[in-house]
């Protein structure tokens, strides 16, 4: 019994220990069809940064600014209001045992509601109902592709061992209220976002504030920096819209509105494919650039080792760093990417 006792201790110990550190040993597990294995853990992955920093930006890039914009600014908001919600209600995720996770980076997080189910709601729903007056094409189709994006995204949260059925509905249904209160605005608002003195001025500081603002945990958990970063993101991009604006290059589509969809030509595809390349080029390595430059100036400020990447967690560090490197990604976004595709004839 007493060694019982001690190998239940020692393993309590170890499990701790994983969970400070960030590891955790996935349970064995059989994969009995592999299709559905790949289909959902790729699905999973349409709510991580790689998603968000490489294929989001290409409406902008290949298909039209105004969408993109409309998309990132509804992004921001059913984001930053399920991410506090989570951190306010406290509700855990699925145990393990019984469910397998096969996600370890935000475990650590609480689970209600599901925020890849509102983001993937959110996204695929802006961008379905700002089209028609954008983009001529079959509603149908556009409903069928938006119901099909955002229930494989809601899915594979159960499927991954994340998320419970009921925080994927609240997440899907929360998205879906927001949405519905603020679609009357939504003209509104690209109005002051565009045209307003104080827009840029709101765009910077409102973020910033919420940023640091954000509820205090007794432990330390991923969803304050990815609040941030999404935060910064969006702040970057309403700038740089409103710069665009200012300047008359807005680079949304010319002619009568709505415009036919692009023809899927060899020399369309090999213009998008390039465009994708340099534009995703620039994001990295903006984002490498002002995350190495912003930690540095933080680390001297506040006097941390270099080689202490655990200073990165506090709020004084963790909410500037991520804030302006992300900022600089959307900026980047906006207003040099359309440029430098000029430049290159690649637009």
């Amino acid at each position: 019994m007493s060694k019982l006792l001690t190998y239940l201790h020692d393993s309590e110990l170890v499990a701790r220990f994983q969970r400070r550190c960030g590891l955790f040993l996935v349970e064995a597990y059989e994969v009995r069809n592999w299709l559905l294995h790949f289909l959902f853990l790729f699905s999973a992955g349409l709510g991580h940064e790689i998603f968000y920093i490489t294929c989001l930006p290409c409406i902008h890039w290949s298909l039209d600014p105004f969408l993109c914009r409309r998309l990132v600014n509804m992004w921001c908001l059913v984001m930053y209001i399920g991410q506090v919600m989570k951190d306010t209600l406290k509700l855990p995720r699925p145990l393990s045992p019984p469910v397998v996770k096969l996600e370890t980076r935000v475990d650590a997080e609480y689970g209600l509601p599901s925020t890849h189910a509102m983001a993937a709601t959110a996204i695929s729903f802006t961008v379905l109902l700002s089209a028609p007056s954008r983009i001529q094409f079959q509603f149908e189709v556009g409903l069928l592709i938006a119901l099909t994006l955002s229930s494989l995204v809601c899915l594979s949260r159960l499927y991954t061992g994340m998320h419970s059925v009921l925080d994927v509905i609240c997440g899907a249904l929360i998205s879906a209220i927001i949405m519905f209160l603020t679609y009357p605005y939504w003209e509104t608002f690209d109005r002051f976002q565009l045209t307003s003195h104080i827009s840029p001025i709101a765009a910077l500081t409102l973020p910033l504030f919420l940023s640091y603002t954000y509820p205090e945990l007794d432990h330390y958990s991923t969803t304050r920096g990815d609040t941030t970063t999404i935060l910064g993101v969006g702040a970057g991009c309403s700038v740089g819209y409103w710069v665009n604006e200012q300047l008359g290059q807005t680079f949304e589509p010319q002619g009568l509105l709505p415009v036919p969809l692009p023809t899927l030509t060899a020399h369309a595809l090999a213009l998008g494919a390039a465009r994708f390349i340099v534009g995703v080029l620039a994001l990295v390595g903006t984002r490498r650039i002002m995350k190495t430059l912003s930690l540095q100036v933080l680390y001297l400020w506040y006097r941390v080792a270099k080689n202490d990447d655990s200073a990165r967690r506090r709020r004084e560090i963790e909410v500037p760093y991520k804030f302006s490197t992300y900022t600089a990604v959307g900026l980047v976004n906006s207003i040099l990417v359309n440029k430098v595709f000029i430049l290159l004839g690649l637009l």
